[in-house]
């Protein structure tokens, strides 16, 4: 090999041990691995900065606009309740239709919409979230590799295709091998998971029976899916960590038994902690009493604040409507905490003692404005996300909606589709300028596009040619077969200490070179890249989405490879049989 192939072999070595100790992020890793291949000159610019001008990169960095603003709006909140969380749930109905929707929707954005869905499922159902995180984070993966669009993976593997001079890959080209992985991998999570996976208890589960109690008032939506139900059919009647308290009806109040049935206008009190509360605000059919207030205040940038009355504030003694506290403070108040006593009536008309607690839903800069005013004792920011402005969900669902379509028919490429739509919505106000900013993952962002300037690095020097021939000869005794399979589980075993995008980004170069060696497709060899480097179901650091449940659902670490060892075999071997035939 020539020294610059040396160079480079050398840096990607150290880049994966130091990223395998977990003391540095791979993207220093990987960044750091880049400049010094710049600077020794092993590579020349262009190659450097390869990543940064790649089209995946700019395509990612908007898909995650997008997905922002379909989350802040909630516009495939009532999907995801209706498919994947019915009243009676199984593994295979979960993982069936989450790796449906992944092959469209990304499925990182995808499991952050859905993951705390299937805690409340589990929470009200009396199940623990354990034994539906674990299978909707491997379920998404799954179908991720179906279409193009399913994971950024897939993209970073479709643009080392056209650097290397080929076609990048098309919306459904992968489907012939992803759809019947997909299959396999469903099937093998319905079977294992009730045998391979233990029910764990997240961090703090066990503290929340002391979490300090707000009282939420509802309204069940005329005409909505709760106008007609009974409390236990709407799923109301036994729900973790709260309780429906009573069901005021035309001035009177009503008991909340389980055959009660609530009508259009119900107004149901509630008691729960901050979590629950928040939980309830995303219930379809369900509206906050204070709609009104709550639309307005819900506008791109809010977030929600626990306020503190102030033993002199003007509050003390008025109602909020007395108060004018929209219009004062520019915040609509969700809930009320007070100690030691339940309050009744509309919000609006309860009188507020010094010492309540307002939960409260306004602009990012609430806190700034009063934590120092007379008004509040404490403002502090609430670590959970603001109810969803379904205001603005229509302009989010056709702005994703239309995107699908124009990249799938080819009327436009991806990354014009994905530019378009993040445009939607901005433009459409689903999202503000710094809220659009700051949906952009810029740690996963840099990573991809460091992982394909590394890559790029091996295929410019020769590195990729030379590991290639390497593999063609440890693999060519199972003739086509053996070396798919061999270059699938290097790129397996390479995700889970690297990243998904980087094993991919370095293995495209190696596997349409081995694929040259005996005479094979290099586009079957980039798409058997593309699966086992999106396929990482070992450890839960080697996908991103396995990181997202893994303290949701309170795992440890050998849950994830002995539910993933039997599906990380049967996508390799799947893959491999499919691809060389």
């Amino acid at each position: 090999m020539s020294v610059d192939a040396w160079l480079v072999l050398a840096t990607v070595l150290a880049v994966v041990a130091i990223a395998a100790t977990d003391r540095v992020p791979a993207v220093a890793a990987m960044g750091a691995g880049v400049a010094f291949l710049l600077v020794s000159g092993a590579i020349e610019d262009d190659v450097a900065l390869s990543g940064l001008s790649s089209p995946a990169t700019a395509t990612i960095a908007l898909l995650y606009v997008v997905a922002g603003g379909v989350a802040a709006t909630g516009a495939l909140s009532l999907v995801i309740d209706r498919l994947l969380f019915g009243k009676r749930n199984t593994i295979a109905r979960l993982a069936g239709t989450t790796a449906a929707m992944s092959a469209f929707v990304p499925n990182t954005p995808l499991v952050a919409l859905a993951a705390p869905r299937a805690i409340r499922w589990s929470r009200s159902n009396g199940r623990s979230a354990s034994a539906l995180l674990m299978p909707l984070s491997f379920a998404s993966i799954l179908g991720g590799v179906i279409t193009l669009l399913g994971t950024s993976t897939n993209l970073v593997v479709s643009d080392a295709i056209r650097s290397a001079g080929d076609e990048p890959l098309g919306m459904f080209e992968v489907t012939r091998v992803g759809l019947p992985v997909a299959l396999v991998g469903v099937a093998v999570l319905a079977i294992a998971t009730p045998f391979l996976l233990r029910n764990r208890t997240a961090a703090g589960e066990s503290m929340r029976a002391t979490a300090r109690n707000f009282q939420l008032q509802m309204v069940v939506a005329p005409g909505g899916p709760l106008d007609g139900q009974t409390v236990s059919t709407a799923g109301l009647r036994h729900l973790d960590g709260m309780y429906l308290a009573a069901i005021e009806r035309a001035g009177g109040v009503v008991t909340a038994r389980p055959e009660t049935e609530m009508t259009g206008g119900d107004r149901l009190y509630f008691v729960g902690d901050v979590t629950r509360v928040i939980d309830l605000q995303d219930v379809a059919g369900l509206q906050s009493a204070e709609q009104r207030h709550v639309i307005d205040a819900a506008g791109p940038g809010s977030r929600l604040y626990e306020a503190v009355v102030a033993p002199r504030s003007d509050l003390s003694g008025r109602t909020l409507k007395d108060a004018g506290f929209r219009g004062r403070y520019g915040a609509a108040v969700l809930a009320v905490h007070r100690a030691d006593e339940e309050l009744r009536g509309k919000l609006g008309t309860i009188p507020i003692n010094a010492g309540d607690v307002l939960l409260v839903l306004a602009g990012d800069d609430f806190g700034r404005r009063w934590r120092e005013h007379g008004d509040f004792a404490l403002v502090s920011s609430v670590d959970e996300p603001p109810p969803p402005r379904r205001a603005r969900a229509w302009v989010a669902a056709l702005a994703f909606v239309g995107m699908l379509a124009l990249a799938a028919t080819g009327v436009l490429t991806l990354l014009a589709a994905s530019a378009l739509a993040a445009a939607v919505m901005v433009l459409g106000r689903v999202l503000g300028p710094s809220e659009a900013r700051r949906a952009v993952d810029l740690n996963v962002v840099l990573t991809i596009a460091m992982s394909i300037s590394l890559g790029n690095a091996a295929a410019s020097t020769g590195l990729a040619a030379e590991i290639a021939d390497r593999l063609v000869s440890l693999g060519s005794s199972w003739g086509t077969f053996g070396l798919l399979l061999v270059t699938i589980v290097a790129t397996q075993l390479l995700t889970e200490v690297l990243s998904n995008s980087g094993a991919a980004a370095l293995m495209v170069p190696i596997g349409m070179a081995a694929a040259a060696g005996v005479g094979g497709d290099p586009r079957d060899f980039a798409i058997a890249v593309l699966v086992g480097a999106s396929c990482s179901f070992l450890t839960p650091i080697g996908y991103q989405t396995n990181l997202m449940v893994y303290g949701l659902g309170g795992y440890r670490f050998t849950d994830f490879t002995r539910l993933g060892f039997p599906l990380t075999v049967s996508c390799a071997l799947v893959t491999a049989g499919l691809l060389s035939v």
